[in-house]
């Protein structure tokens, strides 16, 4: 099916309305390799102080609701915000793979079970179709890091799989590719090499399933749409944008890939799922910079959390080397002007009325500070933010013990029941499952439940 594999087909089965059924689109900013909750979304200024994170305790917009000053430009939208600070992951053997938490994060499972589970992006697709036929239903932008291989179609047909964008969006000669025509195909031969197409039963064997040749059908109509549809390319083209909307996410990579997926929201795409760092070669302002020392920029702080540059230089530094400080531009600096920036874009142009908006990582990193000046990974408890759709902003859900390391709230969510939540929201019904090609029944976060605070 090669490049045409990308694309959402079929399934526009809604279902009935279901309470609490609010969003009709989902944006996630999947900021992968951990991102430390008690340095962010929830303080600990009580904490021992060989341990307390340096950062101040600050107030937000939302009364009661503090975070640090990490986040000090979001503080001023928590009142649109839901903390989620009781999340936790409990499954054996996850804690320590940054691919397998990043998989347990596309999927909202477990990774390791009887059946590989599709991404939620992939399942939404497939239940709910696409609102713009010219665009893919699931798209992944850029998928570029390593663990965007962790996405997954499962045991669903190829033409669920999420559509990469690939580069960087901040790079001025930047380009989705295969979104136009073939260099000297125009338009009326393309159409007649796809009606001469639609004649032929190619990729059939004899008996096939008529749901599966009209999935291919649906498929191949879709791609057509794609590649001779202006409006395709209009989505991905962030010159449309003003240069003080693209200032105000921030002209380097994470910046114009959060707004990328703000666009993409706009345009009609059903599932966004923003899966950034920002490379150590970037473009900021349109001109290439290079974050000297680095050699991974995601948010795996094992050496240095707190260094004012990079982190190779730390004795014993081990797998947390070159990392920039959690309290730099590549990293924190960039992260909360974006995402404010997100949020009060799309409350302002009335996007999270309809969007469910979640800002999500595998897990957290450790209460304690290591003898590399680093924390490492935490399962026990960490944070996740939510937005838009129903929920209610300026609020706090479950809490933890003074140092960030463990649940002190009755409630506790894990992994199964942020997918739960997201299907609840979107109105997919759960107790319908899903069929392998074999005709197996496998249920839609089967062991989770939708996080009641955020109805």
């Amino acid at each position: 099916m090669g490049r045409r594999s990308f694309l959402g087909i079929g399934g526009m089965a809604l279902g009935q309305a279901r309470p609490g059924a609010r969003a009709k689109q989902v944006l996630v900013i999947f900021e992968q390799g951990g991102v430390s909750h008690i340095d962010t979304w929830d303080p600990k200024p009580d904490a021992p102080t060989e341990h307390r994170s340096p950062f101040k305790t600050i107030k937000t917009k939302a009364d009661g609701v503090y975070v640090t000053e990490l986040l000090a430009q979001t503080a001023q939208h928590m009142d649109k915000l839901a903390i989620v600070r009781c999340m936790t992951q409990p499954t054996p053997g996850i804690g320590n793979s940054h691919p397998k938490g990043s998989q347990y994060v596309y999927s909202g499972e477990a990774p390791g079970g009887p059946v590989e589970m599709p991404d939620i992006g992939s399942i939404v697709a497939q239940r709910l179709g696409t609102k713009a036929p010219y665009l893919p239903a699931h798209i992944l932008l850029p998928g570029t890091d390593e663990q965007a291989d962790s996405s997954r179609i499962g045991f669903m047909p190829p033409g669920y799989t999420a559509f990469k964008t690939g580069g960087s969006p901040a790079d001025p000669k930047w380009q989705v590719p295969n979104l136009g025509l073939l260099t000297g195909i125009d338009e009326r031969r393309f159409k007649d090499r796809q009606s001469l197409l639609s004649a032929l039963d190619v990729g059939f064997v004899h008996g096939s399933a008529p749901k599966d040749v009209e999935a291919m059908q649906s498929l191949m109509h879709q791609a057509t749409d794609m590649l001779t549809n202006p409006l395709t390319r209009k989505a991905f083209d962030l010159g449309t944008e003003s240069d003080k909307v693209r200032e105000r996410y921030g002209t380097g990579h994470r910046g114009q890939c959060y707004l990328l997926g703000r666009k993409l929201i706009e345009s009609g795409v059903r599932y966004v799922t923003v899966d950034v760092r920002e490379p150590m070669n970037s473009y900021v302002n349109g001109k290439q910079v290079r974050y000297d020392g680095g050699n991974n920029m995601n948010w795996d702080h094992h050496d240095g959390i707190y260094s004012k540059t990079h982190t190779n230089n730390i004795p014993g530094g081990g797998a947390g080397a070159g990392r920039w400080g959690i309290q730099t531009w590549p990293m924190m600096g960039s992260t909360d002007q974006a995402f404010s920036a997100l949020i009060e874009d799309m409350a302002q142009r009335g996007l999270l009325q309809e969007t469910l908006v979640c800002f999500v990582t595998e897990f957290g990193r450790t209460p304690r500070i290591n003898e590399r000046q680093g924390r490492d990974h935490w399962t026990h408890a960490f944070s996740f933010a939510f937005a838009g759709a129903g929920v209610p902003g300026g609020t706090v859900i479950g809490s933890t013990d003074r140092d960030g390391g463990f649940i002190t709230s009755p409630m506790a969510y894990t992994l199964e029941d942020y997918a739960a939540t997201i299907y609840e929201k979107l109105g997919i019904d759960r107790r319908q499952p899903l069929h392998t090609p074999q005709g197996r029944p496998v249920p839609i976060a089967g062991k989770g439940k939708p996080i009641p605070e955020l109805f």
